[in-house]
C-alpha cells in the first residue's frame, strides 16, 4: 500500500499536495533535530536560534493541521472513498513528525532547564554516537520515504531498534554513576529525547515496510520478508 501512496503523492491532485506538506515537515523537523543537538552538545542557545526553533515547531504544527484539513475535505468528496487506506497511513505519519518536532524543542531546552554542562566522558561520548546514528537515520528517511526502499528501510529499522537498545543501556548507566543532580537530569532527559525521536523516525519507516494494521509494529516474519 505504501507504493500506491507515493504514487499518489507525486500526482497533480489533493493527495499529492498532501505529499508535498508531508515532505515539508519532514524537512524541517530534521532541521529541527539537528540545531537541538549542537545546541544540546556544544552551546547555550542564542535568542536567534531558540525562536527559530520554536518558529519551526509552529510551521510543523501548521502544516499538521493543514494536511488533517486536506484529508477530511478530500474524503468528503464523493467517489473517493478507495483512498480511505492511503489517508490512514498518512494521517498516522503525520502525527509522527509532528512528535519529532516537539522532542527537539525538548532537547533544545534541557539544558536551560537542568543547569548542567554537559562532562567530557565516556558517557557523553556514548550519546554523542547515538545522535549520530539519529541524525544519519533521519537524513535517510526522506529518500526512504521517496523511493519506497524497502530494503534499505528494513536496514534502518534494525539500526533503529539498535540505538534504542543503546539508550536504555545508557539510562541504566547513568543511574548507575555518580554525576550531580543536575548532570544526571540533563543526560537522562537528553538520551530519552533521543530514543523517542528515534522511535517516532522508526514508527515511519514502518510505513514503508508494514500493512496498515501493524503500523508502529515490528513483526519480525515481516521485515525478513522484505530483506530478501
Amino acid at each position: 500500500m505504501f507504493r500506491e501512496l507515493i504514487s499518489i503523492f507525486r500526482a497533480d491532485n489533493p493527495l499529492g499536495r498532501m505529499g508535498d506538506n508531508f515532505a515539508k515537515m519532514l524537512s524541517l523537523t530534521r532541521d529541527q533535530t539537528v540545531r537541538a543537538g549542537e545546541i544540546f552538545f556544544s552551546k547555550p542557545a542564542s535568542p536567534e536560534e531558540r525562536t527559530q526553533i520554536y518558529k519551526q515547531d509552529v510551521k510543523v504544527n501548521k502544516l499538521e493541521r493543514k494536511i488533517r484539513k486536506q484529508v477530511i475535505a478530500h474524503l468528503s468528496i464523493a467517489g473517493n472513498s478507495a483512498d480511505v487506506p492511503y489517508s490512514l497511513l498518512l494521517m498516522s505519519l503525520v502525527k509522527d513528525v509532528e512528535r519529532i518536532g516537539d522532542y527537539a524543542k525538548n532537547l533544545a531546552e534541557t539544558l536551560d532547564v537542568s543547569g548542567a554542562i554537559l562532562p567530557d566522558d565516556d558517557t557523553v561520548a556514548e550519546l554523542r554516537e547515538i545522535r549520530n546514528g539519529i541524525e544519519g537515520t533521519f537524513e535517510a528517511v526522506a529518500e526512504v520515504f521517496a523511493q519506497s526502499d524497502e530494503e534499505e528501510a528494513v536496514a534502518l529499522i534494525r539500526q533503529g531498534r539498535d540505538m534504542s537498545h543503546r539508550c536504555d543501556a545508557l539510562i541504566d548507566r547513568i543511574a548507575k554513576g555518580d554525576y550531580d543532580a543536575a548532570t544526571t537530569v540533563a543526560v537522562t532527559l537528553g538520551t530519552r529525547f533521543y530514543k523517542r525521536i528515534g522511535a517516532h523516525l522508526l514508527n515511519i519507516l514502518s510505513g514503508v515496510v508494514m500493512p496498515l494494521h501493524k503500523l508502529d509494529y515490528y513483526d519480525e516474519k515481516v521485515l525478513e520478508a522484505h530483506s530478501r
